[in-house]
């Protein structure tokens, strides 16, 4: 049987984590004003790497916060008594799933089958 309250401190940690790393995005993203000089292609070839890092920085900072928020989710769950339980079925979460995914709100099945619908969705 997995350990609830220390899976609770687990996400406590990955939260405190997550929100260090999305604090430190928005500090790299606030312009400091320096500008690359020398480029025989000119402000062309600086503005591309400058979109190109941005849209990296972007994808990593919706990903960190779509994570965020699946551990707040879980916490939610945790105070309300309901953690542990899949959101679609009810039924009990694996404890290995739990170990292993502390932030996870579905079964191994319904998650399978959530998958597979997502993938069919797209493939059209």
């Amino acid at each position: 049987m997995a350990d609830f309250a220390e899976l609770c401190e687990r996400l406590k940690e990955e939260r405190a984590r997550l929100n260090d790393e999305l604090e430190r995005l928005e500090a790299e993203m606030r312009p400091s004003g320096d500008r690359r000089e020398g480029s025989p292609f000119g402000k062309r070839e600086e503005e591309a790497t400058e979109a190109f890092e941005l849209e990296k920085r972007l994808a990593l900072e919706k990903h960190l916060a779509q994570v965020l928020a699946e551990v707040e989710h879980a916490l939610e769950k945790y105070e309300a008594g309901t953690y542990g339980v899949c959101d679609l079925c009810g039924q009990q979460i694996q404890p290995a799933r739990l170990e292993a995914l502390p932030q996870a709100s579905f079964c191994v099945e319904c998650k399978g089958r959530q998958t597979r619908n997502a993938r069919s969705k797209s493939a059209r």
